[in-house]
């Protein structure tokens, strides 16, 4: 049994960060070895002295699109909110809607004066709607124009510059969360790390918003995880496997990698190129096939994410780190500072 409330810890308000930093790379920059617990404090710019020539980095390059919309329901003027979770067809998304009891199927909502029409078509047992989308032109423009980006709960007022919520290397649209840990990089300490003889390879992942979803219940092992789609490129997949076979690294930069090629390998630990989706859930007990080490950010109590990274370094090793962080005032979450687990 995987006990959740093993995975609480104390985390004073005051350290959830708010904002992001102006310059990506001057984040704090936690170094745990994984086997001993040891722990260095350093800044995020030093990432490059604990990688090596024939190492891999592997990032994850989906985009977050504007996927909150703001408007008004047709027939009574009721204001309401869609929230984009999947693209389920042409014009036809995965969605969470607020309030839930106005927008039943059959119920329209307008956006941007008319620019853009909702119908409720479906309710999925797990309360989400499928809706479907009329517009003029191209769907993306729209959502361009009058979308809002989504922020985690935890951030409590709007981003003025919302690119912050985007990776440098953010590419492939369709997330509806950042990959959090990617966000440290900047073009300069990425030209950095290749002229250094480090590969970056990427994969795509679109984040749901159940990575923000709460172990509800006492057994882990029970709680049912939320499916994202993945894509793993032929390119990506021979880079990892070749890594391997010269007795490189394979380094994850964030969780979302990590569930990626996890997802993407066999039993002896070969990447296969593919798309799909994936549930997959990483808790203690679990053998890493490819990751052999994580940088990341530090995560919510009693959730998977932290659930994932005591699989690979150890609870007791984990929460002591996040004890430390804690006492040495570090910045948690999304726009917090960052770890690098070795070892």
């Amino acid at each position: 049994m995987i006990r959740t409330s093993d995975y609480d810890f104390e985390l004073p308000q005051e350290l959830i960060a708010q904002d992001p930093l102006t310059d990506r790379t001057s984040c704090r920059l936690m170094v745990i070895d994984r086997r001993t617990g040891a722990l260095e404090h350093r800044h995020f710019r030093d990432i490059g002295e604990y990688l090596h020539a024939g190492d891999t980095l592997v990032l994850n390059d989906t985009k977050v699109i504007p996927a909150r919309l703001l408007g008004t329901k047709k027939d009574t003027g009721a204001a309401v909110e869609i929230l984009l979770l999947r693209r389920r067809g042409a014009d036809l998304w995965e969605t969470i809607v607020r309030p839930g009891k106005k927008l039943r199927p059959g119920a329209e909502a307008v956006f941007g004066d008319g620019l853009l029409t909702a119908r409720i078509e479906e309710t999925l047992p797990d309360g989400n709607r499928l809706v479907r989308f009329s517009y003029e032109g191209i769907f993306e423009e729209v959502l361009d124009r009058l979308g809002e980006m989504p922020l985690p709960p935890y951030i409590t007022h709007k981003l003025e510059d919302p690119s912050m919520y985007q990776t440098v290397y953010a590419r492939n649209e369709g997330s509806a969360a950042a990959p959090t840990a990617g966000l440290h990089f900047d073009q300069a300490q990425l030209k950095a790390l290749e002229d250094a003889g480090i590969r970056l390879v990427y994969v795509t992942l679109h984040v749901g918003l159940g990575t923000f979803r709460p172990v509800k219940v006492e057994d882990a092992s029970q709680h049912v995880m939320h499916s994202e789609w993945y894509q793993v490129s032929e390119e990506a997949a021979e880079a990892i496997n070749q890594t391997h076979a010269r007795g490189g690294r394979v380094i994850c930069v964030g969780t979302t990698s990590c569930r990626t090629i996890e997802s993407a390998a066999d039993e002896d630990g070969i990447v296969h190129a593919g798309s799909r989706d994936t549930s997959i859930f990483i808790y203690p007990g679990y053998r890493f096939k490819v990751m052999e080490g994580l940088i990341t950010n530090f995560h919510l109590p009693e959730s998977t994410l932290l659930m994932l990274v005591s699989a690979f370094a150890g609870r007791e090793n984990v929460l002591a780190a996040y004890e430390e962080a804690v006492r040495q005032r570090y910045r948690f979450f999304s726009f917090g500072d960052a770890c690098y687990f070795h070892g």
